[in-house]
C-alpha cells in the first residue's frame, strides 16, 4: 500500500488495524501511542500492519531509517522498541534483546512509560536522532504498508 498523506484517513486506518486486537491490547496500544506522542514532539509516525503484528515507528521524518522508537503490538502484549538500543546506556538493565541493534521493553501498562529509567532511555533515543526531531513540526501519521496475509490478531 502506498504512503498515506491524509491524516484523518490514516487515523481511521490505524483505528481499523487496532480494532482487530482484543480490547485490553487496543487500549494499551492507544495509551502508549498517546504518551509517546507527548514524549516525542514533532515525530512522524510510520505504521506497518505486518504479517506478525502492528508496528508504529516514531522518527524525525518519513524515512524509516530515521525512526528511533517503535511500538510493536502483538495479540498478547505491547512492546516499546529502541531501534538503536544496542548503543543506549542502560544502567538499570531494563532493555531486553541480544541482536545487533534493537532493544525493547515489554509494557504491562501505559504507566511503565512514567518510570524514570524508561523516560531516560526515551529522551536519550530522541536526543540521538539524526536528523533531530523538530518540535515545531506538525505531527504526521503515515501508513507505510499493510500485509495481505496476517497472523490472527487475537489470542485464541
Amino acid at each position: 500500500m502506498a504512503a498515506q498523506s491524509d491524516a484523518v484517513s490514516a487515523e481511521e486506518q490505524l483505528a481499523g488495524f487496532l480494532a482487530k486486537y482484543a480490547p485490553g491490547i487496543q487500549q494499551l496500544a492507544h495509551e502508549v501511542r498517546s504518551r509517546l506522542q507527548v514524549l516525542c514532539p514533532g515525530a512522524t509516525e510510520l505504521v506497518y500492519d505486518n504479517y506478525a503484528g502492528l508496528v508504529i515507528g516514531f522518527g524525525a521524518s518519513e524515512r524509516p531509517s530515521e525512526a528511533v522508537l517503535s511500538i510493536a503490538i502483538r495479540p498478547t502484549w505491547v512492546t516499546l522498541c529502541f531501534l538503536w538500543g544496542v548503543n543506549l546506556p542502560d544502567p538499570h538493565g531494563i532493555l531486553r534483546g541480544s541482536g545487533n541493534q534493537v532493544r525493547n521493553i515489554r509494557l504491562a501498562s501505559p504507566a511503565d512509560l512514567d518510570d524514570e529509567p524508561v523516560r531516560v532511555l526515551i529522551r536519550e533515543a530522541v536526543a540521538r536522532s539524526r536528523p533531530p526531531f523538530d518540535p515545531g513540526q506538525p505531527p504526521q501519521l503515515i501508513i507505510r504498508s499493510v500485509s495481505a496475509k496476517q497472523r490472527p490478531r487475537r489470542q485464541g
